[in-house]
Order: structure tokens, then C-alpha cells, then sequence
């Protein structure tokens, strides 16, 4: 049998099922499962689909196929559950894996060869109001491991960022600043930018609710005194002005954006994410507005007597929605249709476009996907929502306009101080300069949070607690590093020779992390289809544990033979990549010591 077992043994029982039964069917329609671990074998057939074309029980069937194997001498062994038919393969088969692939420092990885598909992968998606919170993290993290994971399997990836960069929301900041700041700015006051225009985000809410309940106090209702509040109107004008050029209002629009993306590249940096194209709100929000003028043209959209542009999706299960405002003035849904537009126009061999964003706006992305259907896009059947759920701390949600975020800055600090303290309780790094130890307790320290928010379903909601995701035991980021380092020791130690691998034999525990190290390649496909790291985070957390349970069993160093200790220490490299190379894929940094 060659390296990619499982496709062999497919293709074998599809052999076998033409000899014995007449039948032709292709290798990618035979169902092979891993056996359950209560029964004997590698891999099971479910044998039910052939009944039909037998005219046999499902166990006679699964008797026939199994006595095929057996003359061919493909299996060892096989045993028949019912409809199930456990097969064993001989031990060569795992050992011929094991030989061609040990030393491969990108096992499981595919190539992007010329035909692969492209997909470009949408995330961060920040507003330059305020500065990246913990929702952004988890954001952040879920989009460039989707990216990553998309990548080693196979295909070209595209990583980018939609920055929401107008709108009422900035110009809320832009008009506090104007009020209340009295010129500071970050050189000025010492905060970095993004936290300085946050501020005033947060003061221009403070001062709204002031005019809203001193309209109240008035005898005006609430409803009227949210719309009469004289700071709404100035920031709708300001929207206006802004969208009309006005050269003192785009000025300061550049001047405090300009401060917000400096402190988001300090960010995005500390996390270890980047992109391959920006977008901007400001550039895709006008072609948004020709693609409604045109919809209206083909009486996709009409116009209502107050001037404003909608759809009628009733008939799809939705709603009537807004495209335009009834003063000229675009909505999320304008800069979204412009963009996705100008997304497939930039790569005309784009195959799908994958959205990240939070399952607030689950309905938003259904009616984005359908305008664009309903206008003649054919690729709007590409575009995907992954959706996941919000980020929630012990004591409850998080309100930007309060003030209330977990700020991403003051997140990774916590985490690498946590780090820092959790490992000096147990006493670790004493022996590290200090500079070392310092670059481990980041390590450390951000590798708990990335792994934390990754290992969980993207599509649940989730409630992070920094101190419980520094353990250095359980299903933890640094429980995985500190195995990763673990075999890197053994390996300093052990003198390491490949070529003393001619023959090799497994025990159980061996023949156990052979078979989930072939599995990992499959797990990356599975995971680059679901678009879901929490698969590879899973998957590594398993396979660390068996590795930790031969390493407890079986003695590496000190095995009883040279040619078992190179096996053993071989055994272990081919793990230890596995272990980095999935960790990468979820962004986080492997030490080789700890």
C-alpha cells in the first residue's frame, strides 16, 4: 500500500466489489469510517448501500467483500458488527506510512497548484470609532485561522479587511473631539490612537443622554427627545457635509483616522495577524450607490415618497429593507453591495468570498446575499456568512458606547502577565535569563488566548476567562506548547539519526499515534470545509494526549535498543511537527524550550 492508505483501501474494496459482485462505483463513494474503539480493526465499511445489488443479508455481504480482501491480501483481518465491516490492516501498511512521511517537516499539508481555487477570507472589519475589543479578538483569531487552514489545504487564499471608515458612528467621535478635546491628541495626551478617538466616542454617548434627559425633564417623551437632541442633528449634518466634501470636515475625518490606524497596526501586530488587501468604506460606499441606481433601473429597488430607496424581500421570508436613506445617504447594506462588487471585479478568479462577522448580523448577510442574487451576480451563491457567536466575560456582555469593552490591548497584556505569574507559582523558567523568559510568558501568554477562543465552535456563544485558559494541564494552549517543547528536549538530547530507521516495529501505543498522525491530513480538509479551527485545536489537544501516554509508557531516551530509541525519537519529531504545524494554523507559537 502506498503513503495515502485510506484511498488505497478504497480503491481495493472497489475492486472487490466488481469481482464479487459486478458492481461499478467510484473510490470517492465508499464510506470508510475509523473503527470504534470497542471493536477490533482500522477502518470500517458500512456495507448496507450493497444489499441491493448482493441480494444478501448486510453480514453475508460484509463476509464476501472481507473473504475478497483477504485473497488479495490487502487486509490483515477483518471482523463483521451487523452491517459493519471492521477491517485490520497488516502492520506494513502503517510502517511504510510511517518510513515516507516522518521526516516530512509539512505532512499534511497540500500544494496550491495551478488549477486550486481561490478564496478570500474577510476579517477584523473594524470601526475607526474606538479601538479593537475582545469581540475583535475572537474575530480576528477565527479569520486568519480560517485562512491559514484554507491554505494548507490547498488552495489560494486572500486575506483582507473591510474598514468601516464612515458613517454616523465616526462622525459621532469626530464632533466630541471637535467639543471636548480642546486639541489633545496622542502625542499630547500619551494614549495611542485608537483609545484617544474611543474616548471621545464614549463622550459624545455621555453627553447625548444628558440632552436626551434634560429634553425629558422637560415633559417631552423619550422617543421625541432621542430625536430632537440637538448633538443628533449635528452629527447628521456633519454625515452630510462629509459625504458633500467638505474640506474641514474630511480634514479632521484623516486627521483622526489616521491616529486610529496607527494604533490598530500596534494591535494587529501584538496578535500576529495581517492582511493582503485593505478595503475602505470611504472608497466602496459610492460604487454601492451606482449599483442601487442601477437596481432601480431594472426595478430590483424602488423609491418611496419620502425619498428613500428599499426592497421588498416579503416574499422571501424577510422584510422591506432600506438601501438609501430618504436624504441621499448610504446605509451598511450600500457599502456592502459596492464591495463585494468591487471584490470579484479585483480577482476574476475569486471562487468564494467568506465573510467573518458575529451572528448579530446573521440577517444582514441574508439580505446582502439575496440583493446580490436578485441584481445578476451568479457568484452571490459564494459569498458566505461564518458566523459565530459573541464573546462574553463572567460578568455579561460588552457595550462600546459605555465604555464597558474589554480592550484587545489591555487583553494581551492581562494574558501575558497571567502567564507570567501562573508559571512562576510552579516554580517554571527559573533557569531562563530574563529576556527568555520574558518572550516565553508572550508566548505563553497569547497562545492561551488564541487557543482558548479557537477550540471552542465558532458558531457558539462563548464566555472567556483569562485565568482559566493558562493551565498547563487540560485542553489549554499551554498544556500543547509545553509537549511541543517536552519532545524538542528529547530530541536536543537523544542524537537523533533517520537513517537507523530501515526496519520498524509498533507496540500498541506507537501503532495508536501512527494512526492518528495519518489522520491529520483529513482533519485539515474537514476543517478548511467547515470552515472551523476548533477542529484542529481538537485534534492537536488529542494527539498530545496520546503522545503523552506512550511518552509516560514507554521510555524514549533510553529504550532498549539504539534502533528502538531512533524509532521512538523519530515517532516523536514526526508528533512534534504535527503539533507546530497545527498550532500555526490556529496562529499560535510553539517555544522549543519551557
Amino acid at each position: 500500500m502506498t503513503d495515502n492508505i485510506k484511498t488505497q483501501l478504497a480503491l481495493q474494496i472497489v475492486n472487490a466489489l466488481k469481482s464479487a459482485f459486478n458492481l461499478d462505483i467510484e473510490p470517492k463513494d465508499i464510506l470508510l469510517q475509523k473503527t470504534r474503539k470497542e471493536f477490533d480493526g482500522d477502518y470500517t465499511l458500512v456495507v448496507f448501500p450493497f444489499t441491493k445489488v448482493s441480494s444478501k443479508s448486510p453480514e453475508i455481504t460484509a463476509q464476501i467483500i472481507g473473504d475478497e480482501l483477504m485473497a488479495k491480501q490487502v487486509i490483515a483481518k477483518f471482523n463483521i458488527v451487523k452491517g459493519f465491516l471492521n477491517i485490520e490492516l497488516p502492520e506494513v501498511a502503517w510502517e511504510n506510512f510511517f518510513k515516507s512521511n516522518f521526516n516530512s517537516e509539512t505532512f499534511g499539508f497540500q500544494k496550491a497548484g495551478s488549477k486550486a481555487k481561490t478564496v478570500m477570507v474577510e476579517y477584523s472589519s473594524p470601526n475607526t470609532n474606538k479601538p479593537l475589543h475582545l469581540g475583535h479578538v475572537r474575530n480576528n483569531l477565527l479569520g486568519y485561522s480560517v485562512a491559514n487552514i484554507l491554505f494548507a489545504a490547498g488552495y489560494k487564499v486572500i486575506k483582507t479587511n473591510i474598514v468601516n471608515d464612515r458613517g454616523v458612528h465616526i462622525c459621532k467621535s469626530m464632533l466630541a473631539w471637535q467639543k471636548f478635546a480642546n486639541g489633545e491628541t496622542p502625542e499630547s495626551s500619551g494614549l495611542k490612537g485608537d483609545h484617544l478617538v474611543g474616548k471621545y466616542y464614549v463622550a459624545y454617548d455621555k453627553a447625548y443622554k444628558a440632552q436626551v434627559a434634560e429634553l425629558m425633564a422637560k415633559g417631552i417623551s423619550k422617543e421625541n427627545a432621542e430625536k430632537e437632541a440637538h448633538l443628533l442633528h449635528e452629527v447628521q449634518t456633519m454625515l452630510q457635509a462629509w459625504e458633500a466634501g467638505d474640506k474641514a470636515v474630511v480634514e479632521l475625518w484623516k486627521k483622526m483616522n489616521s491616529w486610529v490606524y496607527s494604533g490598530f497596526d500596534v494591535t494587529y501586530k501584538a496578535l500576529g495577524v495581517d492582511f493582503d488587501k485593505i478595503y475602505y468604506e470611504s472608497e466602496t460606499y459610492l460604487l454601492g450607490k451606482h449599483i442601487i441606481e442601477d437596481g432601480l433601473k431594472k426595478n430590483v429597488f424602488y423609491k418611496k415618497e419620502d425619498g428613500s430607496v428599499r426592497i421588498d424581500l416579503t416574499a422571501e421570508g424577510l422584510d422591506e429593507k432600506v438601501v438609501l436613506r430618504s436624504d441621499g445617504t448610504s446605509v451598511y447594506i450600500t457599502q456592502d453591495l459596492g464591495t463585494a462588487v468591487e471584490r470579484f471585479k479585483d480577482f476574476k478568479n475569486l471562487s468564494y468570498l467568506i465573510y467573518t462577522v458575529g451572528n448579530e448580523q446573521d440577517y444582514h448577510f441574508k439580505v446582502l446575499f439575496l440583493i446580490l442574487s436578485k441584481l445578476g451576480y451568479t457568484w452571490a451563491k459564494d459569498c458566505f456568512h461564518l458566523s459565530y457567536g459573541m464573546v462574553e466575560l463572567p460578568e455579561g456582555k460588552m457595550k462600546s458606547r459605555e465604555g464597558t469593552v474589554v480592550d484587545a490591548d489591555d487583553l494581551i497584556q492581562e494574558m501575558i502577565a497571567t502567564a507570567e505569574s501562573t508559571t512562576k507559582a510552579l516554580g517554571k523558567f527559573e533557569n531562563f535569563e530574563t529576556e527568555e523568559a520574558k518572550e516565553l510568558y508572550k508566548t505563553i501568554g497569547l497562545g492561551a488566548l488564541k487557543y482558548f477562543m479557537l477550540k471552542v465552535d465558532a458558531k457558539k456563544k462563548m464566555l472567556f476567562n483569562p485565568s482559566e485558559s493558562i493551565d498547563f494541564n487540560g485542553n489549554t494552549g499551554p498544556f500543547i506548547q509545553y509537549t511541543y517543547a517536552r519532545i524538542q528536549s528529547v530530541l536536543r538530547n537523544g542524537d537523533f539519526k533517520a537513517n537507523l530507521l530501515e526496519k520498524v516495529e509498533f507496540n500498541p501505543k506507537e501503532k495508536e499515534l501512527i494512526k492518528y498522525i495519518f489522520d491529520f491530513e483529513e482533519t485539515i480538509s474537514e476543517a478548511a470545509q467547515q470552515y472551523n479551527p476548533a477542529l484542529i485545536a481538537n485534534y492537536v489537544y488529542e494527539l498530545v494526549k496520546i503522545y503523552n501516554q506512550f511518552y509516560n509508557d514507554y521510555s524514549v531516551l533510553k529504550a532498549e535498543t539504539e534502533v528502538l530509541k531512533q524509532q521512538r525519537m523519530a515517532l516523536s519529531y514526526m508528533t512534534g511537527n504535527v503539533i507546530k504545524n497545527s498550532m500555526e494554523m490556529l496562529g499560535v507559537q510553539v517555544p522549543n524550550k519551557m
